[in-house]
């Protein structure tokens, strides 16, 4: 009875003898580690090595001093190659066989990361609404009294300082208006993702033309319910910025990928929702700065000399019309980009 239980619990179990080769896992165990229990019986699973020996290690301690040990956030390799965040315990049962509980951290570990992404790009577009009034009214006093005093200066010549000023409160302005991100209402129209991703790449080829392209897209993605033009925007910043920090960096033989994949099932901050279309943008530069991370997708933060630090804020503005957001994952020869819209209309 107890074994048919263990089975149909979702929490991965499993049992390990005295030299920690397996004895018994429930199908939770071999789902998780991609582990077939006739075949990983009486073996030893490399992946419970831990990505450094440390899980064996603390399995050892268990046995040895026959107590129980619970680890947080640990990372399994798998097979195949793929790591994965783990919580486990380790409780010995009897000196020779020690019971191994195992739950999956990654899904939550993403939910929790991406509610944190929601929240910020929240607190971002309130501190934005109020910048922006706070410098766009003083801006149009000083338009306005620069334009009243060009009509009674006494010198035509003097009208160049009073025409530089108006232009500077204009330019203020604009980069004000561009901080806010799109100011015009989304357009819930049926689009082809496809279509959007194609066109970026044809800009950019033009413009680049030492880039190579690399498509892996999935033609079994359905149409999107959105805004054409908004996407190309969000997806040709950030395809942008990743040519130009290559550029900057002279990276050799720069590539770019673009991916489409449908995931199911799949949590966007707290929602989650039938069907959503992730966009991927890859590239084989040098990473993006450990520095700015974290505030990657705030205005005025950049990793480059000569950004503006607006390209990735605008992005994500407009995912956030989407109902969507935008995740980033980096390091030195990769940096991805991905793009996650739901494809139901948002209400």
């Amino acid at each position: 009875m107890y074994q048919r239980l263990l089975e149909h619990l979702t929490t991965a179990v499993l049992l390990l003898d005295e030299r920690l080769h397996v004895r018994w896992l429930n199908p939770a165990a071999e789902a998780l580690l991609a582990a077939s229990r006739p075949r990983v019986v009486g073996q030893w699973l490399e992946c419970l090595n831990g990505e450094d020996g440390s899980v064996r290690q603390v399995l050892h301690k268990a046995m040895q001093e026959f107590h129980p040990y619970t680890q947080r956030e640990a990372a399994l390799v798998l097979a195949a190659g793929d790591v994965i965040t783990v919580d486990f315990t380790a409780t010995p049962i009897t000196s020779r066989e020690l019971l191994l509980e195992i739950e999956p951290r990654d899904r939550l570990l993403r939910i929790s990361r991406e509610e944190a992404l929601i929240a910020r790009q929240e607190t971002v577009k309130v501190l934005m609404r109020g910048l922006a009034h706070e410098v766009k009214n003083p801006l149009g006093g000083i338009r306005g009294a620069a334009q009243l005093l060009e009509r009674d200066l006494p010198d035509p010549q003097l009208t160049e300082f009073t025409r530089i000023i108006v232009e500077e409160a204009d330019r203020l302005r604009d980069l004000v208006d561009r901080m806010l991100g799109p100011n015009t209402l989304v357009r819930h129209e049926p689009l082809n993702v496809h279509k959007v991703l194609e066109r970026v790449r044809a800009l950019l080829e033009v413009e680049h033309h030492q880039l190579r392209f690399e498509r892996d897209y999935d033609p079994s993605v359905p149409d999107l319910v959105g805004d054409e033009a908004q996407l190309i925007q969000a997806v040709l910043n950030i395809a942008r910025n990743a040519v130009q920090a290559m550029e900057e960096f002279g990276t050799p033989k720069p590539r770019l990928l673009l991916r489409t994949r449908v995931r199911r099932q799949f949590t966007l901050g707290v929602e989650r929702h039938r069907l959503v279309c992730e966009v991927a943008v890859s590239d084989n530069g040098p990473g993006i700065p450990e520095h700015i991370r974290e505030t990657l997708f705030f205005p005025m933060v950049s990793g480059r000399a000569e950004g503006s630090g607006l390209g990735l804020s605008i992005a994500q503005s407009i995912l956030h019309q989407h109902q969507g957001l935008i995740e980033c994952d980096s390091h030195p020869g990769a940096t991805e980009f991905r793009l996650l819209i739901p494809f139901e209309a948002p209400q």
